[in-house]
């Protein structure tokens, strides 16, 4: 039998190495060397078995003249270097602190506050208005506002350079002036010659186009492939000859800055280009045709607008000199760069490591704001209040709107960006390139920052009033409330409807992800796919011209308003015309207390709930594709709507149907229109009368779309308030039938988003349950019997739950929300002359808010008891629920700890302090006064434990650095479970056996 040996060196014990068994592990793995750990573990970085888990344990070994207790000179000089070490970070934290959240902010702001306030007093004070105590707090708290938005700047310039540099940047920018060219008739003619006999150029073709100094806008590359998957022959001089002819023809309409160049004349002799190098010119034709290769599987892309050539000054010749390509591959060193990303890290930057080097950070920073606050909000601001005074479109000293700063600004970015565009063309007629990509780029930022803002800012504030506007009639309101609470508070008027914009936004793009998984693809061609992975809106804003996407807004605007028009103000109406008593929605409760609690509740448990439910989205889906289904076979649309499904017997795969000229568009939508797979161009049967059956559909979807908001509006709250009645006990919520004829009045309803919440529910009750009658009774009586025993079961095995449900939902946060009333609400609101009354229901829904509040802490706090526990009935579930650990371990000490708070206070209050105060004003104040008290108490206890045990660590440390020698691993007990489980169970026979004795 061979002897024991270590897992890591495969080496027997030795006199001076003996063998340790440091966990759980046996077998050959058992054993293991002091020194063969300790280097393992310094190379891992743990300190427990990767295989077993337990943590290794050592034991301290200290020399032999250590005394029992340290003398206290040791102690002291310890302590006296920890609070130096203390005091010294202290500082330096507190400085770090000063810099980043006071210098930066203050300099910030008050430097926003000079350059916006125009006058020359605060330039001779601004040195020390900036470090001027007054409004400090205000100041700081506004600076830091300013100084996020600095950042975000500084981030999306930099995000916006690694878009360009990855994704490319617009053809305009990319190419290059063409060079003299020189007349070489001998040169040209044998790479004329090239060219296939057949007429197909190939890449022999676009070779000799490129050749040939024939010029093209950013259409050339949109070329149809009219031959086989195998082939790639395109017909090249028809390609440059049509788009050429279609770039003149759309040159005026395009409204672009310049005219596209003519053609040369033919009766000029072929010019070339001058020669390059043999290398130099291969690597060029190998780029050039590596980008022109099209992907036989996929549809050619659309052939672009003609309005495209008005974003940008008029593309040129591609000629991208290699010279300085190799100038800065030369220079660019990635050591360097590497070497840099290591050494700076966060804690360097903030100067958390215990440098003095982020001094220089926050002055750079405090540059950088100052640099940014001049150049992207002061200029565009001057600029455009210029024009507008210049216009006189206000008088000196008066405001335009609310907002006249911000739409100022926007005015001046709009004045800049043409300006770039009209110096960008003089740089480009006057061939100066480096100044000429400087302004494109210029132009670029400034084109993306506007449409940016327009996407994202105005789009949806403009949705969100449109249904504010629209839905006026059902709250009872007009527009001239709207208009008082937007003069009231307009920046929190915008800010509400941008939100609600947002959210319509939102699932109105949810909804058409939803319908291309149901519609034959190519059916929505016209709406972009969010989904696509090829699909990047910034680089859409980067290419794509500003025409393009004032038509792109200008459609999304029409299609959402026309949704709001048809799903909102339309059943409104009819609502109003047949049924005048169901409207309004009531917004406000009988009750301002049950109207906080029950919004806490409906947001916190109903609305997370429904909304996490995944068979709403499948119920919609379902839905959405009967309707498709009904539709498609009343108008004989089967094939366009959801496309033409395979033949069950046909073997060979059908040759992929070739797209005609005017398809290219089509096809290039049609590619990406699925999600999950990617699909190419799908033909279907076109029938007779095709217009009138398209228009058919239209009118079928407006119609369906208003019953089917009509619905959602009425059955919900008309099923919610009668619900909310049964549960008032019976009181009338619903206004008589007169009450609008004879003016009596309409009796106090309940909040319609609760009424809305329990409808809904009940709703989905009732059709869940409709939904697996459905799916059961044809089965048979055995097989609805047997799912009802599996329900039986289920149900019996989730009774835990309930409860659970008592006292994770019931008694917890109940006991929560009443100590936070007593401690922090009672106190403070409440005056002494005045008896405080305590809503159960209201503290219990704000208990429930502050228990997963604490829960969400709990979970990202250190690791302790009540994590593990936390951790523990999260990962077991309903299913497998452990009532009895869930009990013991999470409820019993969490409502131990809320009992004993609330109940010894109030112990102390009311029996045992008034025998020693008689005063009724004293015995009020200290019933009021003794929970906070208490907390207070409970504070200062908590931090004297923390300094105990803080100070403890300090003395070990003190020891273990004059005395420790060495450490000694520690070897795991393994017969120490099997004692540890036979006493158990010894204590349990023991306890039985006393029972049976008792009876």
């Amino acid at each position: 039998m061979e002897g024991d040996i270590c897992r890591v060196c495969r080496c027997e014990a030795q006199s001076d190495r003996p063998l340790f068994h440091p966990c759980i592990c046996t077998g050959s793995i058992k054993w293991i060397h002091q020194d063969c750990l300790m280097q393992w573990m310094r190379y891992s970085r743990k300190e427990y078995c990767e295989l077993c888990g337990h943590r290794f344990s050592f034991t301290p070994i200290y020399a032999p003249d250590m005394p029992r207790v340290l003398p206290l000179r040791y102690v002291a000089g310890g302590l006296l270097s920890s609070v130096g070490t203390a005091v010294k970070y202290w500082i330096h934290y507190s400085m770090v602190a000063v810099a980043w959240l006071g210098v930066v902010p203050l300099t910030a702001y008050r430097t926003y506050r000079f350059l916006f306030s125009g006058s020359i007093d605060m330039l001779l004070t601004l040195p020390i208005d900036i470090f001027s105590t007054e409004n400090i707090a205000i100041d700081v708290f506004r600076g830091c506002f300013v100084a996020m938005c600095t950042l975000f700047t500084f981030v999306g310039l930099v995000w916006l350079r690694e878009q360009i540099i990855h994704g490319g940047g617009p053809d305009w920018l990319e190419r290059d002036d063409p060079p003299v060219a020189v007349p070489v008739v001998a040169v040209a003619a044998p790479v004329a010659a090239q060219v296939d006999p057949n007429g197909n150029g190939g890449d022999n073709g676009q070779i000799a186009a490129l050749a040939g100094g024939a010029q093209d806008d950013d259409n050339n590359n949109n070329n149809n492939n009219n031959n086989d998957e195998e082939h790639n022959n395109n017909n090249n001089n028809n390609f440059v000859d049509n788009n050429l002819v279609q770039n003149r023809e759309a040159a005026p309409a395009a409204a672009a800055p310049e005219p596209v160049p003519e053609p040369a004349e033919p009766e000029q002799p072929p010019l070339i280009f001058p020669r390059r190098g043999p290398q130099e010119e291969a690597a060029r034709m190998d780029a050039y045709l590596r980008d022109a290769r099209i992907d036989p599987e996929r549809p050619p892309p659309p052939p672009q607008d003609a309005d495209d050539a008005g974003d940008a000054p008029e593309p040129e010749a591609v000629n991208e000199p290699a010279e300085a390509a190799a100038a800065d591959e030369a220079n660019w060193n990635p050591m360097e760069w590497e070497r840099a990303a290591e050494e700076l890290t966060w804690e360097r930057l903030l100067g958390l490591d215990g440098s003095m080097v982020f001094l220089e950070h926050v002055f750079w920073v405090v540059s950088l704001n100052t640099l940014f606050i001049f150049i992207f909000a002061f200029c565009p601001y001057s600029i455009g209040n210029w024009l507008v005074q210049l216009l006189g479109i206000i008088s000196p000293g008066k405001p335009l709107l609310h907002f006249h700063g911000l739409l100022t600004t926007l005015l001046g970015y709009c004045v800049i960006g043409i300006t770039l565009i009209k110096l960008h063309a003089i740089a480009r007629f006057l061939r100066w390139r480096r100044q000429r990509r400087i302004l494109g780029l210029c132009y670029i930022v400034v084109k993306v920052s506007l449409l940016s803002v327009v996407e994202i800012g105005v789009l949806p504030l403009v949705c969100g009033w449109w249904l504010d506007i629209c839905s006026l009639p059902m709250f009872d309101a007009s527009l001239k409330d709207r208009k008082a609470s937007f003069k009231a508070a307009p920046g929190t008027s915008l800010f509400i409807h941008w939100m609600f914009g947002m959210v319509y936004v939102y699932y109105f793009a949810s909804f058409i992800v939803l319908l291309r998984e149901v519609l034959r693809p190519g059916v929505l061609w016209f709406l972009r796919n969010l989904n696509d992975p090829d699909f990047s809106p910034i680089q859409e804003m980067i290419h794509l011209s500003i025409l393009r996407h004032a038509r792109r807004l200008v459609a999304s605007a029409i299609i959402f308003g026309s949704a709001v028009l048809l799903m909102l103000w339309a059943p409104i109406q009819i609502l109003k015309s047949g049924w005048p008593t169901f409207l309004p929605y009531t917004l406000s409760g009988d009750s301002e207390v049950n109207e906080l609690s029950l919004q806490l509740l409906l947001l916190q448990i109903i609305l997370p709930g429904f909304f996490e439910q995944s068979h709403t989205r499948i119920w919609l889906k379902g839905l959405v594709r009967i309707w498709c289904n009904v539709v498609a076979k009343v108008l004989g649309i089967k094939s366009y709507l959801l496309g033409t499904e395979p033949r069950p017997n046909e073997d060979e795969v059908p040759p992929r149907a070739q797209p005609d000229l005017g398809a290219g568009l089509a096809a290039a939508h049609q590619a990406i229109m699925q999600r999950d797979v990617p699909v190419g161009f799908q033909p279907y049967d076109r029938p007779p009368l095709f217009a009138v059956r398209l228009a058919g559909l239209l009118l079928l979807m407006c119609v369906s779309l208003v019953i089917g908001s009509l619905i959602t509006l009425t059955v919900p709250v008309w099923i919610g308030r009668y619900g909310m009645a049964l549960w008032s006990m019976g009181q009338h919520i619903t206004p008589p039938p007169n009450a609008v004829a004879t003016g009596t009045e309409t009796p106090p309803r309940p909040h319609e988003l609760y009424t809305a919440a329990m409808g809904t529910y009940l709703c989905w009750i009732i059709s869940r349950g409709i939904a697996l009658a459905v799916n059961l009774f044809p089965q048979g009586r055995a097989v609805v019997m047997e799912r009802v025993r599996h329900w039986i079961s289920v149900g019996a095995s989730y009774a835990m739950a309930v409860i659970m449900f008592v006292l994770m939902l019931g008694v917890i946060p109940l006991m929560f929300g009443l100590l936070l009333e007593l401690v922090v609400v009672v106190p403070l609101r409440v005056p002494l002359e005045q008896t405080p009354v305590l809503f159960l229901w209201q503290d219990w829904a704000l208990g429930v808010l502050y228990t997963k509040i604490a829960t969400a802490l709990t979970l990202m706090g250190p690791d302790w008891t009540l994590r593990r526990a936390i951790e523990q009935a999260y990962r077991d579930g309903l299913r497998d629920m452990n009532l009895k650990f869930i009990i013991r371990e999470l409820g019993a000490p969490v409502i131990t700890c809320f009992g004993l708070a609330l109940a010894i206070p109030y112990a102390l209050a009311h029996s045992i302090l008034p025998i020693f105060f008689t005063n009724q004003v004293t015995r009020i104040l200290i019933a009021r006064q003794i929970y906070p008290f208490f907390l207070l108490i409970a504070f200062i206890i908590a931090i004297i434990v923390l300094q105990i045990r803080q100070f403890r660590k300090l003395y070990v440390a003190i020891k273990n650095d004059k005395y420790l020698v060495g450490q000694r691993l520690v070897n795991y007990d393994h017969q120490r479970k099997k004692r540890t489980e036979a006493a158990a169970a010894a204590a349990a026979a023991a306890a039985a056996a006393a029972a049976a004795a008792a009876q």
